[in-house]
């Protein structure tokens, strides 16, 4: 069965958009810079490597994970806005849905948030993770005529068949939910280190098996998410408000602490009015 296809990173957001909308998902090559993947390395890998191993068989027994990324490294900067991502997020996610405010039609639009940031590494030994779809936490039905997550999973190292490179179903993002994925359906997303697999909330996949006995798989996964859904990782319990307010305000919207003008997702009372989270942080002090 052919894999998924990989474009190189001089892509254009178009190309990008064209892979998704026939497979589900594309691999795009270097992602990110040399330098910038060695400093995520040095923030990151320490801190999952005193991490122990999972606890259930879903997450993986042999499989360490670390989340809060945006308190350990600040390059996830250059990861949640790297433009192929977030651009595609944006064409892919916030998409007008038509409202009536009285008699007003209004093209209204969700906006989009993270909603999950995590390393995981898949261990010498693990079995396959079961396929799913990741935005089975939203409840989402298929199909739908709109998609409520983009996600990536961005290789830190070397992505193999048999080191537990991610599986995909290819085209499954257009399947309904009666139809059951089988891993004989599954391909190995196969790719070097910098190289990322962006697929879309709909799409069956997995954790490859691991079936070495000295190599790590570690990939860094985050998703992109329709604001109007609530954000599978609790970012306001994971990050203080003085470390929100040293970001930039557009990752302090992506992370959450914001509110839409259009829809008031997300207010916070200020002053006996539906404010915005941002109202509430702290001044950065230099």
């Amino acid at each position: 069965m052919a894999g998924l296809t990989t474009l190189p990173g001089t892509a254009t957001v178009d190309d990008v958009l064209e892979v998704i909308d026939r497979d589900g998902g594309v691999i795009v090559q270097q992602y990110l810079s040399s330098a910038v993947m060695d400093e995520l390395r040095a923030d990151l890998m320490p801190k999952l490597l005193a991490n122990p191993t999972g606890k259930e068989k879903f997450h993986g027994l042999r499989t360490r994970r670390l989340a809060r990324l945006f308190a350990h490294s600040r390059r996830m900067v250059d990861v949640v806005t790297q433009p192929l991502f977030l651009e595609s997020a944006k064409r892919i996610i916030d998409t007008p849905i038509v409202y009536w405010r009285g008699e007003r039609q209004l093209d209204m639009k969700p906006g989009i948030r993270i909603g999950v940031a995590q390393l995981i590494q898949i261990g010498p030994g693990e079995p396959a993770q079961m396929l799913h779809r990741d935005d089975w936490s939203f409840l989402w039905r298929h199909p739908s005529e709109r998609e409520a997550r983009l996600q990536i999973m961005l290789a830190m190292t070397e992505f193999t068949a048999a080191n537990g490179g991610t599986l995909v179903i290819p085209g499954s993002h257009r399947w309904d939910d009666d139809r059951v994925p089988r891993l004989s359906e599954a391909v190995s997303c196969e790719m070097r280190a910098d190289s990322a697999l962006f697929f879309i909330g709909s799409t069956y996949h997995a954790g490859g098996t691991n079936v070495t006995t000295d190599q790590y798989r570690t990939g860094l996964t985050v998703a992109i998410d329709a604001a109007n859904v609530r954000q599978e990782e609790n970012q306001y319990l994971e990050y203080s408000p003085d470390l929100i307010a040293s970001y930039p305000s557009e990752i302090q919207s992506l992370l959450g602490w914001s509110s839409s003008t259009v829809t008031r997702m997300g207010w916070v009372d200020v002053e006996g009015r539906m404010g915005d989270p941002r109202d509430l942080l702290p001044p950065l002090t230099v």
